[in-house]
């Protein structure tokens, strides 16, 4: 369980595949206080840590998650949200994550705003996935307020903290996101596919 509130970024140092795998393996100040078995957001999706050695440490995705996410497009070099597991007792900054990403989307604008950002973002709608105004959304595993929401897209405000200390401010148009939707809407969203409300 997670909570969408980034605690650091990761910088890709290696990639290799192996069979339908691939161990990613990343630099990070959160290395040190990590352990093997622990589970970590990585742009929203949650792996396993497998090894760690000096200020690195390595997960593995398997090919149902490359093909879920963004983790397939990864390079050396690409910098990652990171987010560790909630603590039981910790406060619920954001809201609830669960790091199982539901599809990905694509940036189609990003315009400044006073000091502050609009980013939108467009995913295939036929997954039955939605987005209510101000509804929560979780973008690169980043808890975030939906404003602008229509069928296929939805836009989100990034005050300056957020793009600083996230990889929003690496993103450009044409640049694909993991989408995580509000699990509450979800459960919702499938209740009413089955006329039990």
């Amino acid at each position: 369980m997670f909570t969408g509130i980034i605690e650091e970024i990761g910088v890709i140092t290696n990639l290799i595949h192996e069979k339908g795998n691939l161990n990613i393996t990343l630099e990070s100040n959160i290395t040190s206080d990590l352990k093997i078995d622990q589970s970590v957001a990585h742009n929203g999706v949650c792996l396993t840590v497998v090894e760690i050695k000096d200020n690195s440490y390595t997960v593995t995705a398997i090919n149902e998650t490359l093909e879920k996410t963004n983790l397939k497009h990864l390079s050396i070099g690409d910098k990652i949200n990171l987010e560790r597991a909630m603590k039981l007792g910790d406060r619920l900054d954001g809201h609830i994550v669960q790091g199982h990403v539901d599809q990905t989307a694509m940036c189609t604008n990003i315009e400044s705003d006073n000091g502050s950002w609009i980013f939108s973002f467009e995913y295939d709608s036929s997954l039955n996935n939605i987005t209510i105004e101000k509804g929560s959304i979780t973008v690169n595993g980043v808890s975030l307020t939906v404003v602008n929401s229509k069928t296929n897209m939805f836009s989100v405000a990034i005050i300056p903290y957020t793009y600083e200390h996230t990889n929003f401010n690496t993103f450009i148009i044409g640049s694909i996101v993991n989408l995580e939707f509000d699990v509450l809407g979800k459960y919702v969203t499938k209740l009413i596919s089955l006329n039990k409300i």
